[in-house]
C-alpha cells in the first residue's frame, strides 16, 4: 500500500518499525524527538517534507504526484486540505487523544482532567474537512490517574494511540476496509485551547477538588493562576487538604498549616506544593510559598 504520512517523527518511524513504508512523510514539527532516526531510516525515494505550507500548491502538486493509497495522520498541527484527502482512494485516518465524539479539539487532555473524567482513551477516526468530525473506527480507553497531569496523560496515551496507527495500516495493507461509525452530535463536546478564564483558580466558587483537578489539567504549561493575597502567581502542583481552618478564615484567604501554606476553597481547602510568581518567575515549594503571605 502506498501511503502518505502528515505528523510527528515518532508515528512514522513506529510505521517503519511495522514495515509500513510511506511514500511521501510530511513533519509538523521537524525539531521534534526522533528526526535524525526518521531521517536515516526512510529510504532515499521517500519524499521528506518539513513543515511545508500544505495550502502550497507546488507541495501539494509534489504530495499528490506521490500517487498515494491512503493518508495517515498521527498528531498534525493544522487543517488537512480537502484536495489531500480526497485524493487517497482507501481513505484518510487519525489518531485523536480522546474518545469522540468527546473532547473534539486541540486540548483534550486538559478538559478531561478538569472536568473530572475518570477515563478517557484515544480513537481512530476518519478525516474529515472539519477537525474530528469522522466516523470512528475504534477506541481504545484509559483511565486518568490521580495525580495524572496534562503530560503525563498525554504521555500515557501516545502508545495506544501508536497501536491504532499501525493497526490502521496493517488493515489498509491486508487489503481490507475501515469501516466507522458516524459521531453522535447529542455527545459532542469541545477541547478548545484554554483561555484565561480556564487556567483561573476561584477558591470561593470552587471546591478543592475541582481547583487541584484545574492545577493538573495545565501542568506543566501553561499553568493555573492565583491570587495570593496580592501576588498573582503560577500554582505548578497543588492537593485537597481537609483539615481544620482558623474560625475567622473565609473562602479565597490563605494561613500556614503544618503540612504549608492552605487556601480555603468553597469547600475544603487546597495545599499549594509549588508556585511561580508571575513578577519574577521566582518558583517557591513548600514552606517557602510562606513568604508571600502578610507577617
Amino acid at each position: 500500500m502506498r501511503f502518505l504520512y502528515l505528523g510527528l517523527p515518532l508515528g512514522a518511524t513506529v510505521l517503519l518499525r511495522a514495515g509500513h513504508v510511506p511514500v511521501a512523510c510530511v513533519i509538523g514539527h521537524p525539531d521534534a524527538p526522533g528526526m535524525p532516526r526518521l531521517r536515516r531510516r526512510l529510504p532515499r525515494e521517500t519524499l521528506l517534507l518539513g513543515r511545508p505550507s500544505l495550502s502550497d500548491p507546488a507541495v501539494r502538486d509534489a504530495l499528490l504526484g506521490t500517487r498515494y493509497d491512503a493518508l495517515l495522520s498521527w498528531f498534525w498541527p493544522k487543517r488537512i486540505p480537502v484536495e489531500l484527502l480526497e485524493a487517497a482512494p482507501r481513505g484518510a485516518f487519525g489518531v485523536h487523544p480522546s474518545l469522540l465524539p468527546r473532547w473534539r479539539g486541540p486540548d483534550p487532555y486538559f478538559h478531561a482532567i478538569a472536568a473530572g473524567d475518570p477515563i478517557t482513551g484515544v480513537s481512530l477516526h476518519r478525516l474529515e474537512a472539519e477537525y474530528d468530525t469522522g466516523a470512528v473506527i475504534a477506541r481504545v480507553s484509559v483511565p486518568i490517574r490521580d495525580d495524572d497531569t496534562a503530560w503525563t496523560l498525554a504521555r500515557r496515551l501516545d502508545r495506544p494511540s501508536l497501536g491504532l496507527l499501525v493497526t490502521c495500516a496493517d488493515v489498509l495493507d491486508a487489503g481490507l476496509s475501515l469501516p466507522g461509525e458516524p459521531q453522535d452530535p447529542a455527545l459532542v463536546t469541545e477541547a478548545p485551547p484554554p483561555d484565561e478564564d480556564d487556567l483561573a483558580l476561584r477558591f470561593a466558587d470552587d471546591d478543592a477538588d475541582a481547583l487541584c483537578r484545574r492545577v493538573r489539567a495545565a501542568a506543566p504549561e501553561p499553568g493555573a493562576s492565583a491570587l495570593l493575597e496580592e501576588t498573582l502567581v503560577t500554582v505548578q502542583r497543588a492537593r485537597p487538604w481537609r483539615g481544620a481552618f482558623p474560625s475567622a478564615l473565609r473562602a479565597g484567604e490563605a494561613f500556614v498549616a503544618p503540612e504549608g501554606v492552605v487556601v480555603r476553597a468553597k469547600e475544603g481547602g487546597v495545599l499549594l506544593e509549588r508556585v511561580r510568581v508571575e513578577d519574577d518567575d521566582e518558583v517557591l515549594e513548600g514552606s517557602a510559598i510562606a513568604d508571600l503571605l502578610s507577617p
